[in-house]
């Protein structure tokens, strides 16, 4: 008799069990009820009806608030927000809370800057209210925005958060009073420049000690609250989140990501002023995020329930915590499962990543001793484990921009109106990546080497995010250190029997709970053009669960022939299956997430009117015009030398008729020298009803030296020596009187240019404007519908 055939590289598996369908069902089978109770965990609660107990959040109640707040557009300033603010202060008065309104001119807040490039300012109104505490150790502040964008009502944005806190405010007023003052504080002015939030924080007396601020949001209108931001060292925040909060949905690496984006909040405010707190935010059905959609009806009443449960149990928590022990000196790590909140302190993040690599160097030596891979396939297996890495996402990438070219308009939406479809045509296209990649590899490296490569990835990939976001490196080094452990638990038992197995199926289901939510929270938090990023996180938690993966092909035995041949091509089906399953769901995505009148293409349109010369023109930012923009402008060019008000971007551009509007206007209230310094003394005054005024000087003819706005010194900041204009000044929310601003200037030139410029909303009522059809909507932008009217005043 002849020797028996080498085992082939294709059979070196972890697990080999006898009967290898019935083990790839049950472990499928327990994989997906891992999945099933993950995601389940991830929905909203049901809303709470109107006659709920008064001790608890109704959704219900609260509606009704957002009903009044979004009635209408209400841009800081306008009427429409006089009226909002009005509502407020009656609904905290009727609780009998000491409720006041802070009237005053704020600088904006965080990384933002003005339109112009220049410093901005705004007229803010905030609505204040207190409910004191027995024996107070701090302060506690429930923050929201009430005003809106100038393009719609902010339904969600942030009309959610503001009747949140009105109906919070009503269940604590009901029940006995906390050790802690509440302080409930609706900000004015968010959406222009966060002046509102930063006014509070800077000036107020409530805020002159500092205290746990818990801000509400929403950039979208739908899905779970996520708490994607906190202050530093917040492990005791976060354990006050995970306690109290009945639906605990963060991550830290939610946390890492938004610290490193120049994105802002109100929350960033009270940040800068050295508050601690947590920021929440829903952030599904993007589509809709600052546009005349986002009405009361397009919110959510589940999303809604969610943000009340969790800020009304938080406020209770923090309102009987001793508020001087917050401060626990690191970071935590914390992530989601089903049934609470997994954290633990920020300073074992090295240690654990140094025993993520360690456990799959044990690994790949143990594989390596008996006999299941040898040090050359270990290599190949680490090596080739990178494709997938990288193809998955591209993969990702090419299908977006496929799509992008058959429906052009979703360049303009953080997200299309109905995203199901390709959120899951783009898990699809990773797992067809990954099973492909493992088909083509597993019969020449063998099932333990890719395992291992694959393992040695996540370990790797863990280190890398120890060093630039550490709050994230948990995602890679814990699936790292399962599959590791399972690994090396596979092969201390019999390779045919039912503990490889199951060792493996659980370290699948540990990759399963930590990465799954990240992959299906990265889709409405970065959109569809960010898919990409989903497509790698998918290809991570695939790595986790390679040897299950491996148990849906046939095991190998030194077959030849036909019988490989048969062989390949069943290990071929699941990558097939895959790859059909993401073209259906793409073509699916596209036959239903169609432009329609309930679901308008997003266009962006402008006007800008010089006063001075009478030319007008049509102005847009798309880069791809929609038919319908497509009629008002043609060429590309650059604005700021006569608008600088709209900044220095290039903008699509094409003639207009020119309206009958006047110009804001600039009067001198008095004019002084000293020495080599001219002092101006101005009222710049509106003559409309605008959301914003801008005043800029030529740098040719006089260099800025300090500015005083409606009494307030202000920092000076230069656009750029390369402009014509050298500074620039943006005022939203003009009171009718108009401002006053003080300019110490050394003159260049005899008379000092001055260029004012206003803005308002609404493109109705201009000449040559044909209103839009019924499929045709507005771009959710701050510029979106801007009517600008602006003039050079020489002094």
């Amino acid at each position: 008799m002849g020797a028996p055939p080498a085992t082939p590289a294709a059979d070196r598996a972890l697990a080999r069990p006898r009967r290898r369908p019935i083990a790839a069902v049950a472990a499928l089978a327990a994989l997906v009820a891992v999945a099933a109770g993950t995601l389940f965990d991830l929905r909203t609660p049901a809303p709470a009806p109107a006659d709920a107990p008064a001790a608890e959040f109704s959704a219900t109640r609260a509606y009704e608030h957002v009903k009044v707040v979004a009635a209408e557009t209400h841009v800081a300033g306008s009427p429409a927000n006089d009226r909002v603010r009005a509502h407020l202060e009656q609904t905290l008065r009727g609780l009998g809370l000491d409720t006041s309104v802070q009237d005053t001119v704020a600088p904006e807040a965080g990384q933002l800057s003005g339109s112009a490039g220049g410093t901005t300012l705004a007229r803010v109104r905030n609505v204040v209210a207190r409910l004191p505490g027995t024996d107070p150790t701090g302060r506690v502040f429930l923050v929201a925005h009430y005003d809106s964008v100038q393009s719609g009502p902010g339904g969600n944005d942030d009309a959610a958060g503001t009747s949140a806190i009105l109906e919070a405010a009503r269940a604590l007023t009901s029940g006995p009073r906390l050790r802690n003052d509440v302080v409930f504080v609706l900000t004015d002015a968010e959406e222009a420049c966060l002046c509102g939030a930063a006014a509070f924080a800077a000036e107020h007396p409530l805020a002159a000690d500092g205290g746990v601020v818990l801000n509400l949001e929403a950039r979208g209108s739908t899905g779970p609250v996520i708490m994607f931001e906190t202050s530093r060292r917040n492990a005791a925040l976060v354990g006050a989140f995970g306690r109290a909060a009945p639906h605990p949905v963060g991550t830290s690496f939610a946390v890492e990501v938004y610290r490193l984006l120049p994105n802002d909040t109100d929350f960033t405010a009270f940040l800068d002023e050295d508050f601690v707190g947590l920021n929440s935010a829903y952030l599904d059905g993007g589509a809709i995020y600052h546009t005349p959609l986002d009405t009361p009806e397009a919110l959510d009443r589940r999303s809604l329930q969610h943000h009340g449960d969790n800020v009304l149990a938080l406020a209770r928590e923090f309102g009987r915590t001793d508020l001087d022990s917050l401060d626990a000196g690191h970071d935590a790590t914390y992530f989601p499962v089903p049934g609470g909140l997994v954290r633990y302190p920020g300073w074992l993040t090295w240690p654990l990543a140094l025993a993520g690599l360690l456990a799959v160097a044990a690994l790949g030596w143990a594989a390596r001793r008996r006999g299941r891979s040898s040090l050359p396939r270990l290599a190949a297996g680490f090596g080739l484990a990178a494709v997938p890495l990288v193809a998955a996402p591209l993969a990702a990438w090419l299908l977006w921009a496929a799509v992008l070219a058959v429906r052009p308009g979703y360049a303009e939406l953080l997200d299309p109106y109905r995203p199901g479809w390709y959120r899951l045509a783009v898990v699809a296209l990773a797992a067809a990546v990954l099973f492909g990649w493992y088909a083509l590899t597993r019969r020449a490296v063998g099932p333990a080497a890719l395992a291992v490569g694959g393992l040695g990835w996540l370990a790797l990939l863990g280190v890398v995010l120890a060093v630039v976001a550490p709050g994230g490196s948990y995602l890679a080094t814990l699936p790292a250190l399962a599959g590791s452990v399972a690994g090396l638990v596979a092969l201390a038992t019999r390779i045919d029997g039912p503990g490889p197995v199951v060792a493996v199926t659980a370290a699948a289901a540990v990759g399963i709970l930590i990465l799954l939510p990240t992959v299906v929270l990265l889709f409405p938090a970065l959109g569809m053009g960010m898919g990409a990023v989903a497509a790698l996180f998918a290809t991570l938690l695939g790595f986790a669960a390679l040897p299950v993966v491996d148990l849906l092909h046939p095991q190998a035995g030194g077959e030849r022939g036909m019988a490989a041949a048969r062989a390949r091509r069943r290990g071929a089906l699941p990558a097939l299956a895959a790859t059909l399953a993401a073209l259906v769901f793409a073509a699916v995505g596209l036959a239903v997430d169609r432009f329609d009148a309930a679901h308008p293409v997003p266009t962006h349109l402008m006007y800008a009117l010089d006063a001075g010369t009478g030319q007008a023109r049509w102005l847009s930012h798309e880069t791809d015009p929609q038919p319908w923009t497509d009629g008002y402008v043609d060429g590309v060019e650059q604005v700021d030398d006569e608008f600088p008000g709209l900044g220095d971007t290039k903008l699509r551009s094409g003639p207009a008729p020119a309206a009958d509007l006047p110009a804001p206007k600039v009067e001198v209230l008095a004019d002084t020298r000293a020495g080599s310094e001219r002092t101006l003394r101005l009222r710049l005054t509106p003559q409309r009803q605008v959301r914003l005024v801008t005043l800029h000087v030529d740098a040719g003819t006089a260099t800025v030296q300090s500015m005083v706005v409606g009494g307030r010194p202000v920092h000076v900041d230069r656009i750029s020596g390369e402009q014509r204009w050298d500074f620039g000044l943006v005022f939203h929310a003009p009171p009718p009187e108009g401002v006053e601003i003080t300019l110490t200037v050394t003159p260049k030139a005899e008379r000092i240019a001055l260029r004012a410029m206003d803005a308002s909303d609404g493109l109705d009522a201009l000449p040559g404007f044909r209103p839009r059809p019924p499929d045709v909507g507005v771009v959710g932008s701050h510029t979106s519908e801007m009517l600008a009217v602006a003039r050079t005043h020489q002094l």
